[in-house]
């Protein structure tokens, strides 16, 4: 995985289940997992993981937050677990949402029994809004199938279960999005509501083994625009890059209530870089045809490029 920042640290705890009976047992309550055959000549051993907390670094110099609970990153609404056997089948998955109780006993703790065997782990953390939708279909397919794609840390590793053996892991899971935030030096009018931006490359589907898009057409999203009426805006968006480092074209529109556009500019050539957050700031409203942006770049180490 390309980035260590910031990191999540999952711990691992496997150990063997001392008690007769061959019927697939979850433990935490938290825990809903996907329906398998199980079968009766295979040994399971329980599994539990724990999400320990978070270190979220946004610069390349130290700025380092001390660890923090799970549970108090907002950026994580959702959080997925799921195991692979070596055949590719899926042989375990649960979701755990933050707002939602009944999901999880504590949030980033889960427990489930595997039988003995290879497996790949595969691990999404991820933000969530009404109206997301979310799947992952492997090590190595995931994508938002919705219109917003979402900050992700996703990580892989191949786990052993094996009879007897308590077993202790340390996953990382890295930041792999790259962030667009639009902002404006001028004032919204009012009549302007919403903010349709279209990228030109990059894409929703995800890699979580490499943490890179599988699709490279763009996609646009529209967002409604919350700043007060004679205040400036603000707006963020995320986006899958095919390489670390990707340059695309981002076209911005300005909409009023019917959809009808009331501005647009075409940024050519905006650098983006995983785990950074690319900023486009100009005036966007009282002299939209002559606007000029300035491009800023954040989460790591930091430049700027005039366009």
């Amino acid at each position: 995985m390309v980035g260590a920042d910031p990191v999540i640290n999952y711990r691992i705890i496997m150990f063997k289940n001392l008690f007769a009976g061959l019927i697939l047992l979850v433990v935490a309550t938290g825990c809903s997992n996907k329906n398998i055959d199980v079968d009766v000549n295979k040994e399971l051993i329980p599994v539990r993981v724990l999400v320990d907390g978070f270190n979220v670094t946004q610069e390349e110099l130290p700025s380092t937050r001390a660890a923090q609970d799970v549970a108090d990153y907002s950026g994580v609404k959702v959080i997925t677990l799921a195991f692979y056997d070596v055949n590719g089948t899926e042989v375990y998955k649960a979701n755990q949402t933050k707002d939602d109780a009944s999901t999880y006993t504590t949030f980033g703790e889960f427990t489930c029994n595997l039988a003995m065997g290879s497996y790949t782990m595969v691990v999404v953390a991820r933000g969530n809004k009404d109206g997301d939708v979310f799947t992952l279909t492997s090590p190595t397919e995931a994508a938002y199938t919705g219109e917003f794609a979402r900050e992700t840390f996703a990580s892989t590793r191949s786990v052993n279960v094996s009879s007897g053996t308590p077993l202790s892991l340390t996953v990382t899971l890295n930041r792999i999005m790259a962030k667009l935030a639009i902002q404006s030096t001028d004032v919204r009018p009012s009549g302007v509501s919403k903010l349709r931006i279209t990228y030109g490359a990059g894409g929703k589907a995800f890699n979580p083994t490499t943490g890179f898009a599988t699709s490279n057409t763009g996609f646009t999203v529209t967002n409604t625009i919350n700043s007060a009426v004679g205040s400036s805006i603000d707006v963020g968006s995320y986006v899958f890059l095919t390489a670390n480092e990707q340059n695309m074209n981002v076209t911005l529109q300005l909409l009023d209530d019917g959809n009808s556009v009331f501005f647009t500019k075409v940024v050519e050539n905006v650098p983006f870089k995983r785990n950074r957050v690319t900023v486009l700031r100009g005036g966007m409203f009282s002299s939209p045809t002559t606007s000029t942006f300035l491009v800023e770049t954040d989460w790591e180490e930091t430049s700027t490029v005039n366009f």
